[in-house]
């Protein structure tokens, strides 16, 4: 049996930053400053720059992120928030943590992503906002949703927890919406080494009153004052530290993705796997390398015999799991559809051609044992 080929594997970005790493945990040791130290604003401030936006909040996960900029904003009780189906429960749970209902749309049958027209379909007399989620590091149609939400008076909110470095007409994933919510959790383009999260915006008061609430609701440059009921959401010392060693790096790791997943598609082209469709205007940075194939499950069998692992993102679309059945207004057809048909082929930066090739092949013979029609 050939070495297993992992969905995800690390060690080729983790041996980029180790020398850094190692330093700045060095320096961390000397100076004590593990929470709010001074690589959190040297990070925050790149992260901004990069993403095109005037500020980065640096907080604890990506799901804190989305809630705290719905608290931040003011929507709670009483609000309707539009939320893709097709996306991680977290999303979701921000919503509701925040006291308001999600509202969730299907998505588009070519990208799995929100597009303009169910948008429309799914807002209603209450929603507040609405959030777009980058799936798979693809950006949807940023200019055509920014339409929808303007003429109906509500705020886009990226999710760009699956995007870093995405664009859409040229713009970074982040830079659209009235704010843009990451996650670092370690397996992401950009990850950290444990939870790690930030907003991006460049509405400065929005900024403000998400850094206050994430930090016990203080007030500006003042430890002992309290202007907000807050929370504790801080991005630590160490993490921000490491997020900084690996962003020099992300723009090299996005091109290997790239470089990736253009194989798989020669490779792949012809048989019955059907890649998400990349939109004209987007640039992907792959996340996930997805396709949709007949017989999900049992191909999924076939490829760990021959020792290449899977994933699906994700089995079931929200709407359709037990703490959100409730809220489902009727079927979302689409997204339905593709959770039984979806399968993420192993991408990572440094993933060689040989196992790119490897994971075609095994794919290919698979589908035939499977006998699926290309």
């Amino acid at each position: 049996m050939n070495t297993c080929i992992p969905l995800v594997d690390m060690r080729a970005m983790t041996a980029d930053i180790r020398e850094d790493a190692t330093a700045a945990w060095n320096e961390l040791l000397e100076q004590g400053d593990f929470v709010r130290g001074a690589a959190v604003g040297r990070f925050e401030a790149e992260w901004a720059r990069y993403c095109g936006t005037a500020h980065a909040v640096g907080v604890a996960n990506g799901t804190d992120a989305i809630w705290l900029t719905l608290r931040a904003l003011d929507i709670g009780p009483g609000d309707d928030v539009v939320v893709p189906t097709n996306t991680f429960v977290a999303t979701v749970e921000a919503v509701v943590q925040a006291g308001a209902r999600p509202v969730f749309a299907d998505v588009d049958p070519a990208t799995l992503l929100l597009s303009p027209q169910m948008l429309r379909a799914a807002l209603t007399s209450r929603t507040r906002a609405v959030i777009a989620v980058h799936l798979f590091g693809q950006m949807p149609d940023m200019d055509a949703l920014l339409g929808v939400t303007d003429a109906a008076g509500v705020y886009l909110i990226e999710d760009a927890a699956q995007a870093h470095g995405a664009r859409w007409n040229g713009r970074r994933a982040g830079s659209y919406g009235v704010a843009g919510c990451f996650s670092f959790y370690p397996g992401k383009n950009l990850g950290a080494f444990g939870d790690a999260g930030a907003v991006v915006t460049s509405h400065d008061g929005l900024a403000d009153t998400i850094r206050s609430f994430a930090d016990h609701g203080r007030t500006p440059n003042r430890h002992d004052e309290h202007q907000l009921i807050g929370w504790n959401s801080r991005l630590d010392t160490i993490q921000a530290a490491v997020l900084s060693a690996k962003l020099r790096h992300l723009d090299r790791w996005n091109r290997s993705r790239v470089a990736t997943m253009a194989m798989y598609r020669q490779l792949l082209g012809g048989t019955p796997a059907q890649f998400v469709h990349t939109a004209r205007g987007a640039e992907p940075v792959y996340h996930l390398a997805v396709v949709q194939v007949p017989d999900r499950d049992r191909a999924r069998d076939a490829l760990r015999a021959y020792g290449i692992a899977t994933g699906v993102h994700y089995r079931r679309p929200c709407h359709q799991t037990p703490p959100y059945a409730g809220l489902a207004r009727g079927p979302l057809p689409v997204a339905e559809a593709a959770a039984d048909r979806i399968l993420s082929l192993p991408l990572f930066p440094g993933m060689t051609s040989a196992q790119t090739e490897r994971v075609a092949d095994a794919l290919r013979c698979a589908l035939a044992a499977l006998e699926v029609p290309a």
